[in-house]
C-alpha cells in the first residue's frame, strides 16, 4: 500500500484517525513510535522550529523541504499543513507536483487570504472568496498525478466569524469540487460548534478536527459524532518547549548537568532514533562484501 492508498484509507474507515503534529524528522518518529497512524507536518511547528511566526513567512519551497524531511524519515503517511495554498491557482498547481513528487501523502490548503495568520491569533482572518477557493479545489485535484493524494479542504468560517452557515456553503462547494477531505475548524472552547457542524452537514467528504482549544473531547467522542479524523496539531512542540526550558533553567541554576539527567534522554535513545544502529550494520555488510571480492 502506497502511504497515499494508506492516507485515502484512513480517511475513509468507520474508526477516527490520530494524526499528530510534527516539525521534523525526529518529532516525526517519535510519533510514530508513539502510534499515531500518520503525520501532519503542521504550519505552526516547522514555522516555530525556524523561529518565525507563523504567517507566510516561510516559502513554499521552505515548507516543502521541511515536510519531504519528514516523510523521509516515517513509513506512516505524511498530510502537509500547505496554508493558504501559497498564493494563487498557478501556485496551488505548482504546490501539488512539488509535495507529490517529494512523497507528501496529502495536502490541506485552507480558505482565508494569503497571506494568512494562524487562526488562534487575533488579527485579519478574512475568507478568501468563494469563487476563487472552489478554483483552487479544482486545479489542485486535476494537478495531483496519483488520484490517491489527499487534497483536503480547511474551512475557517468558523474561525473569522462569519458563522455555520457560510461554514456548511463551503463545505458544500468544497465537496463539489473535489476536495476529498474537509477540516472544519474551530476556536471555542467546547465542540459544540463543530458538532453543529457535523449535524447539518449531508455531504459525503470524511471531516477532520483540530481540537486545540475545545482539548476536553476524546477520539472515542468524535468517533461517536461520525468525525474521520482527529489531529493534535501542536502538541510536540509545545510539550519540548517546555521540556527544554526546564532542563536549560536547571542547568544555569545548578552549574552542572547532573541534576537534570533523570530527565534527559540517554544518548543511546538518541542513537538509535537517529539511526545508528541500522547506518553501521549497513557499513559492516558492505566492508564485508568488499573484503570478499578482494580475497578472490
Amino acid at each position: 500500500m502506497t502511504v497515499t492508498s494508506a492516507l485515502r484509507h484512513l480517511l475513509n474507515s468507520s474508526s477516527v484517525a490520530r494524526i499528530v503534529g510534527a516539525h521534523s524528522p525526529l518529532s516525526a518518529r517519535l510519533a510514530a513510535e508513539a502510534g499515531f497512524e500518520a503525520i501532519w507536518a503542521s504550519g505552526l511547528e516547522i514555522s516555530a522550529l525556524a523561529g518565525v511566526p507563523d504567517a507566510n513567512i516561510l516559502s513554499m519551497s521552505q515548507s516543502l523541504q521541511a515536510a519531504a524531511d519528514i516523510a523521509n524519515a516515517v513509513d506512516v503517511p505524511v498530510l502537509a499543513d500547505c496554508d493558504s495554498g501559497f498564493g494563487s491557482v498557478n501556485n496551488v498547481i505548482d504546490m501539488v507536483h512539488r509535495y507529490e513528487k517529494a512523497g507528501i501523502a496529502g495536502v490541506c490548503i485552507e480558505d482565508k487570504q494569503y497571506p494568512k495568520l494562524n487562526s488562534f491569533v487575533e488579527g485579519n482572518q478574512d475568507l478568501a472568496p468563494l469563487h476563487d477557493f472552489v478554483a483552487k479545489i479544482i486545479a489542485a485535484t486535476h494537478a495531483r498525478q496519483d488520484p490517491d493524494f489527499i487534497i483536503v479542504a480547511r474551512i475557517e468560517a468558523l474561525i473569522s466569524g462569519a458563522g455555520l452557515d457560510e461554514a456548511l456553503r463551503r463545505a458544500d462547494a468544497y465537496t463539489e469540487a473535489g476536495a476529498d477531505a474537509l477540516l472544519i475548524h474551530s476556536k471555542k472552547s467546547s465542540p459544540d460548534e463543530i458538532y453543529a457542524f457535523r449535524d447539518r452537514y449531508s455531504g459525503k467528504a470524511p471531516l477532520i478536527v483540530v481540537p486545540t482549544t475545545y482539548n476536553t473531547v476524546t477520539a472515542a467522542e468524535l468517533e461517536e459524532r461520525g468525525f474521520s479524523a482527529v489531529i493534535y496539531a501542536n502538541h510536540a512542540m509545545r510539550g519540548s518547549i517546555v521540556a527544554m526550558q526546564r532542563v536549560l533553567e536547571q542547568i544555569i541554576d545548578d552549574g552542572t548537568t547532573r541534576n537534570v539527567e533523570d530527565q534527559i534522554a540517554p544518548l543511546s535513545r538518541v542513537f538509535e532514533l537517529q539511526g545508528m544502529g541500522e547506518m553501521l550494520s549497513k557499513q559492516a555488510h558492505f566492508e564485508k562484501l568488499a573484503d570478499a571480492q578482494l580475497a578472490q
